[in-house]
């Protein structure tokens, strides 16, 4: 079946700098979409822990479908940020659009490589929308790991068609039979069910690309109703404005069509509409099934909404349920270098949570650093990562302050709660909890974790969970080797070194993964610290009492460590209610005056 009209080989004089740029290996000048009916058509993800090849096995099947040319060296191909080639991470999940010939009959693949980090399973979640199906991806070597199993039940929760792969079989390490049991102990999955594959070798891959065909359901949809879109993504680009990513559930959508969104009402028109092979490729239509890029000409970064659905100005439809908000973890304020740079540091944040809505930003101040933004994140490494993207695509130098997690106050007497405006407030900013008096009680973030780790560290485990103030559910072998634990932590618990303590004791081999577990009543108290009797606003924090008087001391000593020796005498103090809980003071440096002037010495 010839499904595109005219290819441009790659080996032209005229295009071949082109296309080895680009890693081409052909390239579609026009391509009949209509071709492709939604029998012809997989939509899937590839999903796993962190470095179990999902980028490496994407990178394959691109080269197996000739997207890409397989003479160059390929390597995270789909990951197009800086901050993943520099990490060696996926941070954004990426689409590319594949055509593979089986059975007689041409394809339509359209591939979503996800990240494998905790503090990206928003970018999951978002990407399983457009899917039917899903490639697990499992490592020969490690087995299944904790964020194994979340994305398992992130697919499992979205009803779509698993298909378990084993990875990394080359490797001298590698041990299938046993990782096979892992998986049909924790997922259920038979051993005659599960794929072998070297994503880095390329051996069996091709198998997975059938394997799509025949076991992923097609789209379920609709060509002959009106138009009904989900966007799943966005980008923002300098002289193109807002690039959305689009999954057509119903209908189809050309160039020059008059679409509205079902958030804004606002109407637009597309001014082009393609599929990523894996760059940008005009098609002037998508059909019902199918998932590619449209560009209507939205210049606001606020007239599109992940999740949002758009339709034909003269044909409403229903909106889709959109996606689940994503709830920060993580809080912390920014802060522009200099405060002439505020408003370019604003127009920055907005372009970049339009990529990447999980960030929540709100405004702030702070006497010492000036008006910024109070930012919240879904984790330490989200966090640091979006710092990163600010500076290298926005040139947005900032100031970060410490993280901190959210708390949940109960207030007493009508006064107070007519003044706060609630009974129950949420505290992002440590400095704006309410005096102790007015509070009723307190409550602090807890989450559900999972920990997987050999038997042989059960011992380092159960005091270092305890220590953290958590509560150990349940321990399940999943073989005989690996055990798998879940535990209740407070968040304010595993923020900042609990991952790399637990690697520490477990000599590298624990995983750990966790997600949200509501807020419970506990005993917080304000930690605030004082430099020669002033109040330093940035470091106040708020901690659980049995943790107070440690942390006190660790930040005075840190202080008296790194502030430099005065003339005059310098007391640093850590106090809770008018009670100092650790005191540090360091000697001044010695006047020596000869002559009445300092440091001069006459022989």
């Amino acid at each position: 079946m010839i499904y595109f009209s005219r290819i441009i080989s790659p080996h032209s004089n005229s295009t071949r700098n082109l296309f080895t740029s680009l890693g081409l290996q052909t390239k579609l000048e026009k391509i009949d979409l209509l071709q492709f009916p939604a029998e012809l058509i997989r939509n899937f993800s590839i999903i796993a822990h962190v470095d179990h090849g999902k980028s490496t096995l994407a990178d394959r099947l691109l080269e197996i479908t000739g997207t890409i040319s397989s003479n160059i060296k390929n390597e995270q191909v789909l990951d197009k940020l800086q901050v993943e080639r520099e990490r060696g991470i996926t941070v954004k999940a990426q689409t590319a659009s594949l055509f593979y010939e089986y059975k007689g009959q041409t394809y339509l693949l359209n591939l979503v490589d996800t990240p494998g980090h905790v503090d990206f399973n928003y970018e999951v979640s978002r990407s399983l929308r457009a899917c039917e199906g899903v490639i697990l991806l499992v490592d020969a070597n490690q087995g299944v790991q904790a964020q194994t199993v979340a994305n398992f039940f992130l697919a499992f929760e979205a009803d779509l068609t698993i298909l378990p792969v084993l990875n990394k079989i080359d490797l001298p390490g590698a041990d299938v039979e046993t990782v096979q049991k892992q998986m049909k102990n924790v997922f259920d999955i038979e051993p005659h069910e599960i794929l072998q594959v070297s994503a880095k070798h390329g051996t069996g891959v091709e198998e997975v690309l059938k394997a799509v065909i025949d076991r992923i359901p097609p789209p379920t949809t609709d060509i002959k109703k009106p138009f009904k879109g989900l966007v799943f993504d966005s980008t923002y680009e300098k002289f193109k404005g807002a690039v959305t990513n689009v999954s057509v559930k119903d209908g189809v959508v050309k160039k020059g069509d008059k679409i509205v969104s079902a958030h804004t009402k606002k109407s637009y028109e597309v001014q082009d509409v393609g599929i990523l092979y894996p760059e940008q490729t005009s098609t002037g239509c998508l059909y019902g099934g199918q998932v590619g890029y449209m560009m209507a000409n939205i210049k606001s970064m606020t007239d599109v909404w992940i999740g949002d659905t758009l339709y034909h100005e003269k044909s409403p439809v229903e909106a889709l349920p959109g996606f689940k908000p994503a709830k920060p973890m993580v809080f912390a304020g920014i802060y522009p270098m200099d405060q002439s740079e505020y408003q370019s540091l604003k127009m920055a944040l907005e372009k970049l949570t339009m990529n990447d809505p999980s960030v929540s930003v709100s405004n702030d101040n702070s006497e010492a650093l000036g008006v910024g933004f109070r930012l919240g994140f879904l984790g330490l490494l989200h966090m640091d990562v979006f710092n990163q993207r600010l500076e290298q695509e926005y040139d947005a130098s900032v100031i970060p302050t410490a993280p901190n997690v959210s708390y949940k106050v109960k207030l007493k007497g009508d006064k107070n709660i007519k003044f706060y405006g609630a009974e129950e407030i949420i505290i992002l900013n440590p400095c704006k909890l309410p005096d102790p008096s007015i509070i009723e009680a307190q409550y602090e973030p807890m989450v559900y974790s999972t920990i997987i780790v050999p038997v042989d560290y059960i011992g380092d485990i159960n005091p270092l969970c305890m220590e953290r103030r958590g509560e150990i559910l349940d321990q399940s072998y999943i073989d005989d080797t690996r055990i798998m634990f879940k535990v209740i932590f407070p968040l304010n618990e595993i923020l900042i070194d609990f991952y790399d303590e637990l690697k520490s004791v477990s000599s590298g081999y624990a995983s750990f993964d966790y997600e949200d577990h509501g807020y419970q009543e506990s005993d917080l108290v304000k930690i605030i610290y004082l430099l020669n009797g002033k109040e330093l606003d940035e470091l106040t924090m708020i901690s659980h009492i049995t943790k107070a008087r440690q942390k006190g001391r660790e930040i005075v000593e840190k202080l008296c460590k790194s502030i430099p020796r005065q003339l005059f005498k310098v007391s640093v103090q850590a106090c809770v209610g008018g009670k100092v809980l650790a005191r540090g003071r360091y000697s001044t440096l010695q006047e020596r005056c000869y002559g009445k002037m300092l440091w001069r010495r006459y022989q």
